[in-house]
C-alpha cells in the first residue's frame, strides 16, 4: 500500500465528510417521523470514520496497480455522491431527491466492491461494511422520505 496516496485519499473523504459539519443535522432533523431501528445519533460519526479509513486504505491498494481503471473511476463516483447526500437532505431537506443521490451513491459502492475485489481481495472486503451502511442508510432516507411526506424542501428563492 503506498502511504502517500492513503494520505490523499483520507484527506478526500474527509473533506466529503466535512459536509457533516456544513450541513448538520439539528433540531429539524430532530423532529422528523424516523423508523424504531433508526440508528443512534452518535453511531454515525463512528461508523463513517470507520469506513473512511477503510475506502482510503482500498484505494490506496489498488490506484498504482495496472487496470485499476475503472476501480478509481468508481471511487471518484462514489466520493461524489457520498459529498452531495449531505446537502440534499440535511441542507436542501429533498428527502426524495437525497433517495436519487442514495441509489447513486449505492450503485457506486457497489462498483468499488467488485472492481476492487477484482484488484486485491483485502480492497474488496474493505468497501463491505460501507455497501452495509449505505443500504442502512438507503433504506432510513427511504423510511424518513415515507413518513414525512409533508417536508418542505427550503425554498432557494429565499436564500
Amino acid at each position: 500500500m503506498n502511504f502517500t496516496l492513503f494520505a490523499l485519499f483520507i484527506i478526500t473523504c474527509f473533506g466529503a465528510g466535512a459536509t457533516g459539519g456544513l450541513f448538520p443535522p439539528g433540531a429539524w432533523y430532530q423532529s422528523l417521523h424516523k423508523p424504531s431501528w433508526t440508528p443512534p445519533n452518535w453511531l454515525f460519526p463512528i461508523m463513517w470514520t470507520s469506513i473512511y479509513v477503510l475506502m482510503s486504505f482500498a484505494a490506496a491498494r489498488v490506484a498504482m496497480q495496472a487496470g485499476s481503471g475503472y476501480a478509481m473511476a468508481f471511487w471518484a463516483a462514489q466520493i461524489a455522491f457520498n459529498t452531495l447526500w449531505t446537502p440534499m437532505f440535511f441542507g436542501l431537506r429533498r428527502l426524495k431527491g437525497a433517495l436519487v443521490v442514495m441509489a447513486l451513491l449505492w450503485l457506486s459502492v457497489f462498483g468499488c466492491v467488485i472492481t476492487h475485489w477484482q484488484l486485491d481481495t483485502w480492497a474488496g472486503i474493505a468497501f463491505l461494511p460501507y455497501i452495509a451502511w449505505v443500504t442502512v442508510a438507503g433504506i432510513l432516507n427511504y423510511s424518513v422520505a415515507t413518513l414525512n411526506p409533508d417536508v418542505a424542501p427550503v425554498d432557494l428563492s429565499k436564500i
